[in-house]
């Protein structure tokens, strides 16, 4: 089959109906081989896929043919396996969570910025550059001199925003994330506060580490990715990471020599919040898992992905 295509896509769109477009979009991927998860609002649509080539180009092929997505762009990688267990396509009221309403993404977000031209916003000392991601992400790796809002999930955001700037002391705001749709909203609840000179990463980290070589990079670490790779690097290869079946966070390589690690159980962040009816459901689960490696099936199991 040659080497698996991940395509990242998102668009803020008025997307009325879009309770019609599941159970064909959901047809279409399990026809051509196309696992992932796709969500559909009424703001637009947001997902990550994979699965040969043919069929992933077939799916967006086939999206596309809706004159509301006709410009739908997307973000490819690869890798050598099958990065996702399922496939799902998930009716929700926003296509990534903030919880503010009135927020106008499609018309209303700031100013993008190629990965060509990133080092040079970044490296002017007047703007100021925040990585709206989550903390276990930033953990992993991000921009030098970013600063991390420390937020534990994206509805964290405008209370941050609202406490932590200031649109007269802070007249230049850069922000960035995984893909660039977490800054089309940050981005449009910036303005919407007063903020005038918003910036945002076109394509998101993901883009800048596809285009931009590392000798120039400003980038540090790995970032983390929402599917089975857990992290990427320059080119967008696969990081070190692992994914802790329990918490679905990711495990750097020395985490997993701690006592704490149990492959598919627990790991150091979550080992001490895993009650005994969860670890004894996480460890017959493994053992399926690792029986299904020895007769060289996969085992598609529980996906607790979030």
């Amino acid at each position: 089959m040659g080497r698996i295509v991940v395509a990242a896509l998102y668009r803020f769109v008025r997307l009325d109906g879009h309770e019609a477009l599941r159970g064909p979009l959901l047809e279409q991927m399990r026809a051509h081989g196309v696992r992932g998860t796709i969500l559909l609002a009424g703001e637009g649509i947001n997902g990550t896929m994979a699965g040969p080539r043919k069929g992933v180009d077939a799916v967006l092929n086939w999206l596309r043919q809706d004159p509301r997505l006709s410009a739908l762009t997307h973000k490819e990688s690869t890798c050598d396996t099958m990065p996702f267990r399922r496939t799902k396509v998930r009716l929700k009221n926003e296509i990534v969570t903030m919880g503010i309403d009135g927020l106008d993404p499609e018309h209303a977000a700031g100013t993008y910025v190629k990965p060509e031209d990133w080092n040079d916003l970044v490296d002017d000392p007047d703007v100021t550059v925040i990585d709206t991601r989550n903390g276990y992400e930033v953990e992993l790796g991000t921009f030098e001199g970013a600063v991390d809002p420390q937020t534990s999930s994206f509805r964290e955001f405008p209370a941050y925003a609202q406490t932590h700037l200031d649109p007269a002391r802070h007249k230049k705001v850069a922000m960035f994330c995984t893909g660039g749709i977490r800054c089309e909203k940050s981005t449009a609840f910036l303005k919407q506060l007063g903020f005038e000179q918003v910036y945002h990463l076109e394509g998101g980290i993901l883009k800048y580490l596809e285009q931009v070589p590392p000798e120039q990079s400003r980038w540090h670490g790995e970032c983390f990715v929402f599917d089975e790779r857990v992290s990427v690097g320059h080119g967008l290869e696969p990081g070190p990471y692992q994914l802790c079946y329990a918490c679905r966070m990711p495990v750097s390589e020395a985490g997993t020599q701690s006592e704490h690690y149990i492959k598919g159980v627990s790991c150091p962040r979550c080992f001490d919040k895993v009650d005994r009816d969860r670890r004894a459901r996480f460890e017959q689960r493994q053992m399926q898992v690792e029986l299904a490696a020895q007769r060289g099936e996969a085992h598609i199991g529980d996906d607790a992905r979030r």
